[in-house]
This record gives structure tokens, C-alpha cells and sequence, in this order.
């Protein structure tokens, strides 16, 4: 990652606006974690909105638990959790402190460390081109494919570790808005943003 890169870091104030507002702004941007000296990131493509004061499918509609206390802090910390029993998910807290807010990062484009990738979900060489594709097209596959888990719950994402870079804004034209997907509760609202025929966007 070049030095100009790493100082166009987003600041604390970009995560503690308008929920809708920064998932929109996302797209685009570049998700980077440092790993054992090398620099793992992608391309923010497909992003997935959850709002805890009335929207049943987020974790914080409950009320704050041990789970998802972090979502209650302000904007900018990672909030990791497990699913289904196999893997992880990443989502980036929003909003000022208490609001429960949170954006599930659900595809990237890879940039850089695309090797290290590979290896984390595959362990192996890609057979195909569809391989490619499939390497980072959902949440689960993000955190596999760069090695993001439990021990990464909670990081401050104005940090070193784990952190996004700014990027120019997409244009509006290129964002394609849509309900969640893989969700039973509150299926209705339209707050899934992606970038319009990005082959990194994932499959319903």
C-alpha cells in the first residue's frame, strides 16, 4: 500500500454519519488488513444496511447483548460475527454511540495480497475462472478469504490492522439498490447497495 494511500484512511467522522448515507459511500471504498507484514484489500462492491431501533433482521433489535455490544459504540469499529456454523461475517459500526447500527460488508473486488487470498479459502491453485469470481462474491467468503475472525471483533477502524481507504464516490448511476438478501425479518426494507455489474457481487 502506497504511503499516499495509507494517509487517505477514513476518519472516525465518516462512520458516525447517517447510516444509508455511509453505506452508499462504502461502494468503492478499499477494505485493507494487515497480515504477518502483508497487505491484504479489496474493493468494496456490495454492502447490506441494519438498523437496530426498528429493523427486526439486525442484531441489535434485542437490545444489547455480549454479541453485539460493539454495534452500540460510535461509528468506525468492526463488528465480526459467526454464522451458520462455519464462518464469519465483517460489519462496519455507523452512527454515534448507542444507535446499534451497522454495515455488512457482503463482496469486495480483490487488489492486493490476491495470492494469500486464494490460499486462505481455497488452500490450493484456482482450477477456473469461475474460481476467480467466487473468491471474495459473499460475506462469508470476505472474512475467509482475508483471514478475518473472532480475534478481530471490536478493532477500531481509524487503526493500523484493519482500516478503509478512501476512494472517489461511484456514480449513482453505477449503484443498484435492492432488498437484503438471505434475511426473514423486515425483507422489505431497500437497503442493499451494489455496484452495478461488478462480477464480485454476490449471487442470490
Amino acid at each position: 500500500m502506497k504511503q499516499k494511500e495509507k494517509q487517505k484512511k477514513l476518519d472516525r467522522q465518516f462512520y458516525t454519519r447517517d447510516l444509508l448515507l455511509v453505506a452508499n459511500e462504502l461502494l468503492g471504498k478499499l477494505l485493507v488488513k494487515k497480515e504477518k507484514g502483508k497487505i491484504l484489500s479489496g474493493r468494496i462492491v456490495e454492502v447490506e444496511a441494519y438498523d437496530g431501533s426498528f429493523d427486526e433482521a439486525a442484531h441489535t433489535f434485542i437490545g444489547k447483548t455480549k454479541r453485539n455490544e460493539i454495534m452500540f459504540n460510535a461509528g468506525g469499529y468492526l463488528y465480526v460475527y459467526f454464522t451458520y456454523g462455519n464462518h464469519y461475517c465483517c460489519n462496519v459500526v455507523t452512527g454515534e454511540a448507542g444507535k446499534g447500527t451497522a454495515i455488512l460488508i457482503r463482496a469486495i473486488e480483490p487488489i492486493e495480497g490476491i495470492s494469500s487470498m486464494i490460499k486462505n479459502r481455497f488452500g490450493r491453485n484456482l482450477l477456473n475462472e469461475k474460481e476467480k469470481y467466487n473468491l471474495t462474491s459473499g460475506p462469508g467468503k470476505v472474512c475467509q478469504a482475508m483471514s478475518i475472525n473472532k480475534k478481530h471483533y471490536g478493532i477500531d477502524l481509524t487503526g493500523d490492522e484493519i482500516y478503509l481507504v478512501d476512494q472517489p464516490l461511484i456514480d449513482k448511476h453505477k449503484v443498484v439498490i435492492s432488498k437484503r438478501i438471505g434475511i426473514k425479518k423486515s425483507v422489505d426494507l431497500p437497503w442493499r447497495f451494489y455496484i452495478k455489474d461488478n462480477p464480485y457481487v454476490s449471487r442470490k
